[in-house]
């Protein structure tokens, strides 16, 4: 007879916290809901900068959600239900409508197209990282995280909006094509990009990252339609930089291999071959 490595007595209390609903990270989570569909809301008024702002809030209240429940350790099945089909409507329908009905509609069948590309990498996208929960390496997301592709395409809303972009008008609903479909597909490979989940927000730290956070705040308050889509836009990059980096580490070490295999074959079971 198998027994159970915990007590009785605690198990109740176990199931009984898995079944639990919690409120102050599912009250991040549903902030983040309310601001993608506030986003889809102020689009089709034609409010294309708002939206975009809106986007940017649901990617700060759905970082809070997950860090909120590790430090208060208020983990749920359904807190983590409920923070993917609130992802799917921040980082999935809102960008693609907004930018669709700000840019995309005059492309015809393109651009619902480009629009549909976003939304099913979107969906891949989480529904793959639901089911490789606890199988990845937690310092690297597998393909470009929902809010990053969602981030570069309300970024670029924003920035053009804000008239820091100087593009006529033909092109930018082919630029705002070609990000789209970018972000899309982007969400679904396999290039690794750094996910921050090692940063522990419960542990010391020197001084100076305090300055460095200080910094940060300072130069996106500077002039943040600029600032957040170029960081974005360089995060998009990194993954495909770390992997070409990889690919050619891979490179480096199989040829090495073989060079020694190569080495070890000539030299034969008796040593070095000895010449007449």
């Amino acid at each position: 007879m198998i027994r159970s490595a915990y007590p009785p007595e605690s198990m109740p209390d176990e199931r009984q916290r898995r079944r639990s609903i919690y409120l102050l990270p599912n009250a991040f989570t549903t902030a983040n809901l309310f601001a993608g569909f506030y986003a889809v809301v102020q689009a089709m008024n034609h409010h294309f900068e708002t939206a975009a702002i809106a986007i940017f809030l649901a990617m700060v209240f759905d970082s809070m959600d997950g860090r909120v429940a590790r430090l208060t350790n208020t983990q749920s099945a359904f807190g983590e239900q409920y923070d993917s089909l609130a992802d799917m409507m921040s980082f999935g329908l809102a960008p693609a409508l907004v930018t669709y009905v700000w840019a995309m509609q005059g492309l015809g069948r393109w651009g619902w197209l480009a629009a549909f590309v976003y939304v099913v990498g979107a969906a891949l996208r989480l529904a793959r990282f639901n089911a490789n929960i606890g199988k990845v390496d937690k310092q690297y997301f597998q393909g470009l995280p929902s809010p990053a592709a969602a981030a570069l395409v309300a970024g670029f809303v924003w920035l053009s909006v804000d008239n820091k972009l100087s593009l006529s008008d033909g092109v930018v609903p082919w630029a705002a094509f070609t990000l789209t479909v970018y972000a899309g597909v982007a969400m679904v490979s396999n290039a690794p990009f750094y996910s921050g989940k090692t940063f522990a927000l419960g542990r010391s730290v020197p001084f100076w990252v305090m300055l460095v956070v200080v910094g940060v705040f300072v130069f996106v308050s500077s002039d943040p339609p600029v600032v957040l889509f170029g960081l974005f836009i360089l995060y998009s990059l990194s993954g495909w930089v770390l992997w070409l980096w990889r690919v050619r580490r891979a490179r480096r070490l199989g040829q090495r291999m073989r060079e020694m295999g190569g080495a070890a074959s000539h030299d034969g079971p008796s040593g070095p071959s000895q010449e007449p």
